[in-house]
Parts: structure tokens; sequence; C-alpha cells
């Protein structure tokens, strides 16, 4: 009973009406302290328990002084916006929790904290990657979305916004599952080919090249695969999820069914790497499009109609998710919008953005558990 009137209070503060979140009012603090305090204490955790709770490839900078160093500043800065937040606002939860998620992580270790026990391998949660991943989105796009905002209204804790994060949590902490899932069928294809001279040929290229020919293999299947999704009924449901996002901002891009993440990922991956390219522009491809897939959902009212003739755009992409009939199945591409000129599924009316965001009808439930199982329910699939 405590814990829920604590949630429900820690969630009215955040989710403050204008008037409450005004400059000098402590709200501001006290978002910035919950936060840092957060990403703080998770940090700690993570550094205490590596094996089990850190990415392996990031196990490697843990111990460097300016790793521990940013760590210090970000409990610094958890530690002054708490007290700001304490000192200026009436309603204390937002500094109180940080204030205590700061001192727990403090008590922990703080940014000297030593790993309990030895590094070994096997199973892991990504537990540093979720805090990296929400901090490097958050601090990229929260400040072009409040610069640049297509709904100026849209608040940053809007409707949902806790299901979003809740989804980037999942597919931060199962990264090791999603990524050897992922990556089983195409090591089938290479186990059964042998393709020494093409994969010889395609890897001596120039790295430049070997990006864009990543980029549009990976496109055209995803084209395909992202249309079928839409196209059978039973595929439908599970990419429902994904478009029921009513709302549509930098954390909106992470509301995809663990299922599908595993099917469209299994199957994008394969010409990435049956082809022989090198892990190079394999790396900057994966890199590049972890941003332009948050920034082409992201609530910004860029046009950037020049670009949108050769790259996906957000204007382009937010027709995709369009609630209206002439936004139902059509600009399928992820990275070029010609394919769907192509292939017969573009729709980029001038100028113009959809009126609104979502699934018909709005047939899929909220919360992640209740979408986790709405494909698997019998019904009408929106």
């Amino acid at each position: 009973m405590l814990a829920s009137k604590f949630r429900q209070r820690l969630r009215a503060d955040l989710e403050s009406p204008p008037d409450a979140r005004a400059l000098g009012s402590g709200w501001l603090s006290g978002v910035i302290g919950l936060v840092a305090s957060l990403a703080g204490f998770l940090l700690v955790i993570g550094l205490r328990y590596p094996a089990l709770l850190t990415m392996p490839e990031l196990r490697a900078i843990q111990p460097q002084p300016w790793f521990r160093g940013v760590l210090f500043g970000i409990l610094l800065v958890a530690f002054g916006a708490a007290l700001l937040n304490l000192a200026l606002r009436r309603t204390k939860i937002l500094g109180g929790t940080a204030l205590a998620f700061t001192l727990l992580a403090t008590f922990l270790g703080g940014a000297g904290v030593h790993p309990a026990g030895e590094l070994t391998g096997g199973i892991f949660l990504g537990l540093d990657w979720f805090v990296l991943n929400v901090v490097f989105t958050g601090l990229l796009f929260i400040p072009l979305e409040r610069l640049f905002a297509r709904r100026p209204e849209q608040h940053l804790f809007r409707a949902e916004w806790r299901e979003d994060l809740f989804y980037y949590l999942v597919s931060s902490l199962f990264v090791q599952c999603l990524s050897w899932l992922s990556f089983t069928p195409s090591r089938w294809v290479v186990a059964h080919t042998q393709w020494t001279a093409v994969r010889a040929a395609v890897g001596g290229q120039p790295v430049w090249v070997q990006f864009v020919e990543i980029m549009f293999l990976t496109d055209l299947v995803q084209y395909w695969v992202h249309r079928t999704f839409h196209r059978v009924p039973a595929l439908w449901k599970f990419h429902a999820v994904h478009h029921s996002a009513k709302s549509l901002d930098w954390m909106a891009s992470a509301r995809m069914h663990f299922l599908e993440i595993v099917v469209l990922r299994g199957t994008t991956v394969v010409p990435m790497t049956i082809f022989g390219f090198q892990q190079g522009p394999i790396q900057a491809y994966i890199l590049m499009v972890y941003v332009h897939s948050t920034l082409i959902h992201a609530n910004l009212r860029w046009n950037l109609d020049w670009l949108g003739r050769f790259l996906v755009t957000p204007r382009f992409h937010h027709w995709h998710h369009g609630v209206e009939k002439e936004a139902i199945d059509v600009n399928f591409a992820i990275h070029f919008p010609w394919l769907d000129r192509v292939f017969g599924t573009l729709h980029w009316p001038k100028g113009q953005w959809p009126a609104g965001y979502g699934v018909g009808g709005h047939p899929v439930p909220q919360g992640y558990w209740q979408q986790f199982l709405y494909p698997f329910r019998r019904g009408k699939s929106g």
C-alpha cells in the first residue's frame, strides 16, 4: 500500500502540469536529481556485480579513472540537484527519492566500488547498457525536442512514457539473448555456404562502399519484412504493439514486441554477415541505425524535404504511424524512401503531418505485459 502511494505521488510530480514545472519551481532540479541518482545507483550496482549485470564489451572501461570520475560527477550532480529541489519545491518527493538513491549508491561504494567476486563469462544482463542507452539518447534528443518540438504541448513525461521506458529496460537487459537469437540464422547460412571468393571481394572494398551496400541490402530486406508484418494478420498483432504509441518521441522507438525484435533483427542481420562485410562498416551501420531510428520517431518539426528525397526523415516515418486512413500500410522503408516509390507504397504529402498516431480503434492494451500477451489472444487484430 505504501509503495503504491509512493509511486502515485512520484508519478504525479513527474507529470505535473506546466504551471507546476516553471523555472524556479524545483521541478527541473528534481527530475535531474532523480535521473542522475538512478543512473549512478544502477552503474554502481553494475560495477559491484559486473559478471552478472554488465556487457563484456563495456567492462574494459569500468576500471578507467575517467569512467570513475564521470560516475562521481553523476552522483555529485544528483546530490546537488536533490538538495536544490528540497529547498525550492513544496512537494519533496523528487528530491527525497533522488537523495535516497544517491546515498544508497554512496553506501555501496560510489565511484570507488570494487567488484564482489571474480569476473567470469556466461549469462549476463546489460544493466550498464540500459543506463548508457537511455542517458545517451536522452541527452541527445530531449534538448532537440524541447527546442524544435512539432508538438510543443507534449510533455517529456507524456502518457505511456513508463511503458516505453520499460521497453528500453527489457531490450537492454536481454541484449545477450537478443543478439544470440538475432545472429543465429546468419551464422547457420555462413556455416552452410562456401562463398570465399565473394566474401573476399566484398570485404576488400572501401569502407564507405561497404557501409552504403549494408544500408541498401538491410533496408531492402527490412522493407519486405516490415510490409509482411503489416499484411499478415497474425504478424500484424505483434507489429501493432509498436504502432500502438499515441505519441511519438525519442522513447517511442523502443516500443517493439520482443518476438518482433528477434524476427526483424534476425532477417536484416543476414545480408550484413553472409556477404563478408568487415566489422568496421557493420559497427558503423549499427550505430547509425540506432541514432537514425530514434530520430525518425522523435517529436521534431523538421520537414527536411531536401534530405527526404534520399533518406527517411521524421515527417516521412511519422506518416507511417499516422492514424488516418491514407496512412495505413505506407512508408515501409527505414533508410531509403525511394523503395516505397518503386513498390507503390509511398505517402508523403508536401508539408503535411498526420493529425494523430496509433492503431485505428486503439485495440492494443496498455502496459508492457498486456502488450506482450496481446498477439497471442484471440480477437480482432485492430
